[in-house]
């Protein structure tokens, strides 16, 4: 029996119109023959892209020695990956708790924030997202208008308009638990908060007692070009949130904490099963290595300038984002110029601003790469 003959998938998920079967470096391969460039990176998660070696070893090793045991029993695997993850980072944390999703690590951070504080209330961002679970939904813009479908929110949440920082005293007073902020908003279209903005939040913060969570599911884990996007601007939240580009594919997430944050734990205060199981940590140290011992922040960094330097032609007229959580800025339907590109032979991603075509390229892309794209874009009418 063909197993593809009937679709059993949920039909939930809009689809590119092509099928992958395989992939190498920064290249896909189709079911057609089709070699396709991914600037896309599976929705900002292959950062070392496919087929890496050090990763693949670390995977392979990891099930053959032991493919999981629970949070119940110590695993030097496991203990290893969170102190590589904190020296990672170079800010100043003293607990990671492991869990399987961006919305799973966002999920406890404002668990977390409740109980600390005894507040009821949080602050997040216009045009965010921060995922599909109850709690993560309440805090994503637009979410209770399009999907999110449970009959009330657990929490009463406000937004402030992005870089305002004149709203920001209105809206985080004395009874708000936790400010929640993407530093680089990824699904709001590779859009940048910065510095002024961030630091902004920071104070209000200290002055009010609310905690500040950093969620860096997608520009976290060296996208920007730094560890963190909290490094990029300076600004040290009491908490951040990453997974996507943490594991390279591998489902996993990770909460890293202040130490004081850290002190409000006890036995039984946050649970996971699968979080930090022995193949999702052997992934995060594979991919920390791969960052730290092939310079890919580096890399990050120079590739990402020249993707702002070289591809304002044709439909672009301008860039936002930082490093490779790139936006760029439209004459034309971002959806159209998407559909172009991928005619070319070059997956991009788009957001929810119809303007901006989005780049989550894998960290390893080069110049010769981003000149493919410029050269298609330069072929795309404007």
């Amino acid at each position: 029996m063909d197993l593809t003959s009937v679709n059993y998938l949920a039909p939930v998920f809009a689809q590119y119109p092509i099928e992958v079967t395989s992939a190498q470096g920064v290249w896909l391969t189709t079911r057609d023959g089709r070699r396709i460039l991914d600037l896309y990176g599976g929705h900002a998660v292959a950062a070392l892209g496919y087929g890496h070696p050090g990763w693949t070893a670390a995977l392979t090793s990891q099930a053959a020695s032991c493919n999981f045991q629970s949070n119940a029993v110590p695993m030097a695997v496991r203990a290893r990956a969170a102190a590589r993850l904190v020296r990672f980072s170079q800010l100043p944390f003293a607990s990671v708790f492991f869990v399987n999703s961006g919305a799973e690590a966002n999920e406890n951070a404002l668990k977390l924030a409740f109980r600390i504080t005894r507040r009821e209330k949080i602050v997040a961002i216009e045009g965010s997202f921060h995922g599909r679970t109850a709690a993560a939904g309440a805090i994503t813009w637009g979410a209770l208008q399009k999907w999110f479908g449970f009959p009330r929110t657990p929490f009463d949440v406000t937004f402030i308009p992005r870089r305002a920082v004149a709203a920001i005293a209105e809206h985080v007073r004395e009874d708000t638990a936790a400010v929640i902020v993407e530093p680089v908003q990824g699904v709001g279209g590779a859009f940048d908060m910065g510095a002024e903005f961030l630091a902004a939040l920071r104070r209000r913060c200290n002055d009010t007692g609310a905690l500040l969570i950093f969620d860096e599911v997608q520009c976290g884990v060296g996208r920007t070009g730094h560890p963190f996007a909290a490094n990029l601007y300076g600004v040290i939240p009491d908490m951040i949130t990453t997974a996507k580009a943490l594991g390279n594919g591998f489902p996993c997430a990770a909460l890293l904490m202040s130490a004081q944050v850290a002190a409000a734990l006890s036995l039984d205060s946050l649970g996971t099963t699968f979080g930090g199981g022995p193949m999702a940590s052997a992934a995060i140290e594979a991919v920390i290595e791969a960052i730290e011992s092939e310079q890919l922040l580096q890399r990050v960094r120079r590739v990402g300038a020249y993707i702002r330097d070289t591809c304002m032609v044709g439909p672009v007229v301008a860039h936002q984002g930082a490093g490779f959580l790139t936006g760029l800025v439209t004459r034309r339907p971002a959806k159209d110029v998407h559909a172009a590109l991928l005619a070319r032979g070059i997956l991009t991603g788009t957001s929810s601003d119809p303007q901006i075509v989005r780049l989550l390229p894998p960290y390893i892309l080069a110049e010769e790469h981003v000149d493919l794209l410029r050269n298609a874009l330069a072929a795309i009418a404007a």
